[in-house]
């Protein structure tokens, strides 16, 4: 069969109806409460794992029930309704219908009107479209797991075939981490963010999840101490995860037990952009391994290890050219290179040297903060607008720029860095539950810029909507050293 492929956009729409086609026969089978209590949470790979509330564990048994259920609608050709009310009508239904999240978020949000989605009778609320004729909704699967359950879905560049859930233990285990620190905190949903903001304790909470993060940081830098050999941390992730100012405060805490560390951005190895290689669309590849000089590296990373003195590059993003400005190196005994970019854990890269000199750290924003129950924010969208933020500020690249590339930079990561995610030895959550609150304010009036008729128009409309949810905070309570500086600004680091 012919692979069917979507949009970003149609498979949004795609997801957003098979939420609200799970939670309908949820609803039938187990009950509207029970329908209420699941909480979408994250995703690994393409599924969906959802929460229960009450703790409560789906059996096999009811799953089967469930999914047939989700069949029968698909089958019969069941319908989503999309209604619109007023303000003082949809607050009225989602009172009734105990959608208190949904009810929360909206007594923040300007407009006067809401648009409800309905299947037999059931309402909710998704952000952005959701498609309607639910029988294109032909191949999906319910996964127990503690807690809840997986629903598993197509990849969008494949729509008519299914792959298994395959689980990600490191990943997996990192996300718990993150929702229960989310929990102990008290803020699960842009709702709650929205109120701690209100009630003026937000300066507070910032404090409170740095502290949170650099209690990890220390504990990351005493397990590379404890182990014997390592020269080289190689931290990888995703584009705008924070990789820049992890390094540089691992490398002070490193310090602090008496390791001398350096970092060093993977970046400074990029091939001049004239000789950038370039993807199947004739367009230049600076995701790809290719687009850095992995000889050069190597070359220089065996010379240090070996004792002898290096120059170091770096790369001016301006120019587009590889420079070298004096920066020379000379490791001993106790230095330790702190090497931070998106190849970092591909072995490809790092080919000449030993295994027992490598520390592996995969990094990532795993965004564990909710719209609401049913609608979860994308990591992507968080490192997006990060990323859209910081090229405005640091690259000279406008809003529509960045946007017209993310697809390129998504492609990227899906071939070279979430591969080697479960080889890192530890994972960190780069993601701050009041960060987009902070971005909003840098964001809005670069995507404002994007005019209709701009190719990136259609998904810069899209990002504002979602920023609206949020209240804005002002970036004056962020310490100099926060992840969150690398975006907006005001890093105490030289980056």
């Amino acid at each position: 069969m012919e692979k069917k492929t979507y949009t970003q956009a149609e498979y949004r729409a795609y997801v957003n109806a098979a939420i609200l086609l799970l939670c309908r026969a949820v609803a039938d089978e187990a009950g509207c409460e029970a329908s209420r209590n699941c909480f979408v949470d994250y995703t690994i790979g393409n599924s969906y794992f959802v929460r229960t509330s009450d703790g409560q564990d789906f059996s096999q048994e009811l799953l089967e029930k469930i999914k047939e259920r989700m069949c029968a609608y698909t089958q019969t050709g069941a319908k989503v309704e999309t209604i619109h009310f007023n303000r003082e009508e949809a607050l009225k239904l989602m009172k009734e219908q105990k959608l208190d999240e949904i009810s929360r978020l909206f007594q923040y949000r300007r407009g006067g009107g809401i648009n409800l989605r309905c299947l037999n009778g059931y309402y909710d609320y998704y952000y952005g479209s959701c498609m309607q004729d639910l029988s294109q909704i032909q191949k999906f699967d319910l996964v127990p797991a503690e807690g809840g359950f997986f629903l598993v879905l197509p990849d969008r560049e494949d729509m008519n075939t299914l792959p298994p859930y395959q689980p990600r233990p490191r990943l997996q285990a990192t996300l718990e981490e993150s929702h229960q620190w989310y929990e102990q905190v008290g803020i699960e949903t842009v709702g709650d963010l929205n109120d701690k903001i209100c009630e003026g304790n937000i300066s507070d909470l910032i404090l409170v999840q740095e502290a949170e993060q650099e209690r990890k940081i220390a504990e990351i830098a005493q397990m590379i101490a404890e182990r014997e050999g390592v020269r080289f941390v190689m931290i990888a992730g995703p584009s705008s995860s924070g990789k820049t100012t992890f390094s540089h405060r691992l490398s002070i805490q490193l310090r602090t037990i008496g390791k001398k560390p350096h970092p060093i951005a993977l970046d400074d190895y990029f091939l001049n952009r004239k000789d950038t290689p370039l993807d199947e669309e004739g367009k230049p590849n600076y995701e790809c391994l290719e687009a850095l000089d992995v000889e050069l590296f190597n070359q220089d990373m065996i010379a240090l290890l070996s004792g002898q003195e290096v120059e170091l590059p770096t790369f001016n993003f301006i120019t587009g050219y590889r420079e070298y400005n004096g920066k020379r190196l000379k490791l001993g005994p106790d230095d330790i290179l702190v090497l931070e970019g998106i190849h970092g854990l591909n072995d490809k890269l790092s080919y000449t040297l030993p295994n027992e000199s490598k520390f592996k750290i995969y990094i990532s924003a795993l965004t564990s903060l909710n719209v609401d129950a049913h609608n979860r924010i994308p990591s992507t969208d968080n490192r997006l607008i990060r990323r859209i933020v910081r090229d405005a500020a640091t690259r000279g690249m406008d809003a529509s720029y960045t946007l017209q590339m993310w697809p390129s930079v998504r492609r990227g990561e899906e071939s070279y860095i979430f591969p080697f995610q479960e080889e890192a030895d530890v994972m960190f959550n780069s993601a701050m539950v009041y960060e987009l609150a902070v971005l909003k304010q840098f964001a809005e009036p670069l995507l404002f810029s994007v005019k209709p008729g701009d190719p990136a128009f259609q998904e810069a409309t899209r990002l504002l909507k979602f920023l609206d949810y949020f209240l804005g905070v002002s970036s004056e309570s962020l310490p100099n050293n926060s992840i969150c500086r690398e975006f907006v600004g005001g890093s105490c680091f030289h980056i």
